[in-house]
C-alpha cells in the first residue's frame, strides 16, 4: 500500500502564492488569517449539517463538512511553509510530541 505525500502539492501551492503575492510579512500574516476564514466555513457547514438554524434547516452534508476541514488543513500547511524551510519535518515533530503525550496518559 502506498502512502500519499501531500507536501509536493502544498509546496507548489505555496510557491505559486509566493510568486503572485510575494513573501513579505503582510503576505505571511494574510496566510495565517486565511485560516480564520476557512474555519468559519467549517463552522457554517457544520451548522448546516446539524440543521441548527431552523429557518434554513439542514443545508450541508457530512462530506461537505469533511471537505471544509480539508481546506483548513491545506491552508494551515501552506501557511506553515511561510514559517519554516522544512514544513514536513515541523509537522512530523509536532505530531510525535503530541503522540508522546497521549502515550503517557
Amino acid at each position: 500500500m502506498s502512502v500519499y505525500d501531500p507536501w509536493p502539492s502544498v509546496r507548489r501551492f505555496a510557491s505559486h502564492l509566493d510568486e503572485v503575492n510575494g513573501t513579505g510579512e503582510a503576505e505571511r500574516a494574510l496566510r495565517v488569517l486565511k485560516l480564520t476564514e476557512e474555519i468559519g466555513e467549517v463552522s457554517q457547514a457544520y451548522i448546516g449539517f446539524v440543521g441548527q438554524n431552523p429557518r434554513k434547516g439542514v443545508t450541508h452534508t457530512r462530506a461537505e463538512v469533511a471537505a471544509e476541514l480539508c481546506d483548513v488543513v491545506i491552508t494551515a500547511m501552506v501557511a506553515l511553509c511561510s514559517f519554516t524551510d522544512d514544513p514536513a519535518r515541523a509537522l512530523r515533530d509536532k505530531i510525535e510530541k503530541v503522540d508522546a503525550r497521549y502515550m503517557e496518559a
